[in-house]
Parts: C-alpha cells; sequence; structure tokens
C-alpha cells in the first residue's frame, strides 16, 4: 500500500481514502458552510482537499493549537472536548459523516477553542486554512455563497441552544440520542435497533446535564424497552419511541 505526506502537520495517509471528485463534492453539498456552492465551485473546493486518516482515540488538534485546518468526517466519528485545569472534561459536539468541524480556520488563523479526538478509526477531508482563502480570493461569488451558509448554521445554533433552555432533562437527552441516531443511520446503520458509541457522561454533557439526571433517565428509556445500555455504548432499539420523549 502507497502512503503519501499529508501537508497538514506532516501527518500521513493512506492513498486507499481518495474518493471520486464525484463522491466528495457530493459529500460536500450536504455541508451547511458548501450548500450553496454550485457544482463547479464545489469542485474548486475538491482540488484544495488533503485526504486524513485517524484511529481511535488519536486527536485530530488540542486546544490552544493553531487554527490551520478544517475538516469534514468523510467516515466514522469524532467528539470536540473542553478541558478543565483539574482534568475534567467536556463533551461540547460530536461529528459523524458529512459533519463539519474547526471551520473556522478557513477564514483566520486563531487558536482552537477546544480538543477534538476521533471515537473511531476515522478518515476526513482536510482544508489548509491558508489554500481555502487563495481560492476565495481569486473566486469571490464563492466567499459570498459560503457566508450564507454559515449564517444559516450560526442561526440553527442559536435556535438549538433557545430550544434547549426551555426542555427538561429527558426532552435534551432524547434529543440528543435521536441525533446520535440520525448520524448512525447516514453511516449505514438500519432503521432499528442503532448502536450507539457513547458513555452516560458523554450523553449527559451533550444534553446539559448532570450524569446523575440523564442516567435516571436512560434507566426509564430501558424499562420501557427503548434502549439496552452497555459499557460505553448503548443500543436504541426503537428510534421512533424517542420522539415521545421530545417536547
Amino acid at each position: 500500500m502507497i502512503l503519501a505526506p499529508a501537508r497538514d502537520r506532516g501527518v500521513w495517509y493512506h492513498s486507499h481514502m481518495a474518493a471520486t471528485s464525484e463522491e466528495t463534492i457530493a459529500l460536500l453539498h450536504g455541508v451547511p458552510a458548501f450548500s450553496a456552492l454550485a457544482e463547479e465551485d464545489l469542485g474548486q473546493v475538491v482540488d484544495v482537499i488533503v485526504p486524513r486518516s485517524f484511529g481511535a482515540g488519536e486527536v485530530v488538534f488540542r486546544e490552544g493549537d493553531e487554527g490551520d485546518t478544517c475538516y469534514i468526517v468523510r467516515t466514522g466519528q469524532a467528539r470536540a472536548i473542553r478541558e478543565h485545569s483539574d482534568g475534567r472534561s467536556i463533551t461540547l459536539a460530536t461529528f459523524a459523516r458529512g459533519e463539519i468541524f474547526g471551520e473556522l480556520a478557513m477564514f483566520d488563523d486563531e487558536r482552537r477553542s477546544a480538543t477534538v479526538e476521533a471515537l473511531e478509526e476515522t478518515e476526513a477531508m482536510a482544508i489548509l486554512g491558508a489554500d481555502m482563502r487563495r481560492l476565495l480570493r481569486a473566486h469571490p461569488d464563492i466567499a459570498v455563497k459560503m457566508l450564507g451558509g454559515l449564517a444559516r448554521r450560526l442561526r440553527e445554533t442559536n435556535e438549538r441552544l433557545a430550544r434547549q433552555s426551555f426542555q427538561t432533562v429527558q426532552s435534551r437527552v432524547a434529543s440528543v440520542l435521536a441525533d446520535m441516531v440520525a448520524a448512525a443511520r447516514s453511516q449505514g446503520a438500519g432503521e432499528n435497533d442503532v448502536l450507539i458509541t457513547a458513555t452516560q457522561s458523554d450523553l449527559a454533557q451533550l444534553a446539559g446535564s448532570s450524569r446523575e439526571s440523564a442516567s435516571r433517565f436512560l434507566a426509564v428509556l430501558e424499562r420501557a424497552g427503548v434502549i439496552t445500555q452497555g459499557r460505553g455504548r448503548l443500543v436504541v432499539h426503537e428510534p421512533a419511541r424517542l420522539e415521545g420523549y421530545v417536547y
């Protein structure tokens, strides 16, 4: 198997990761930052993409690192965490196929505000900020379209935060589980018996609740037959029933 050096931080990637331009364009089209771009515009973005791969538990970048690259998940899953000086960490978000993280690196070189690590074997598409800025200077119409996509994502984030402020713990946990099910299905999971790799602490942090409160609600779901829990993972047997706990 041929190995080629990636352009970001001297990391190596496997050449078999390379996808066709058509596959990459289709994936990019579902990313909010690029969703407004025409196919020919997306082709320009494809030209600056660098394939990357990460092993389970491998750190993509750390809080405080220079922000010179953004990433789009092709396969696998990653998460963003913030670490406290006393050793505790909080999960801020998880990223599955077609989701982007570190996207502000396309526009500036600010240091990372969180650490991102792969939760499993993960393949990603990396875009160096310098390459993207050269592209945007050469094609300002692409920049305008991308700003519209980023604005929509910001509005959606604000709406989600506002909605969560009125939700109960069980509603927030059920919403997080539903989002994880949707992400798993995007990677080939079936309609039922969907495996979710996450701890109770992860779910609690994503839902903005205590671990104890999240654990109590997960026990309710388990007794109802909606889920089965294991160590660091759970199976959602009937995802549709989660909707009954979201309000």
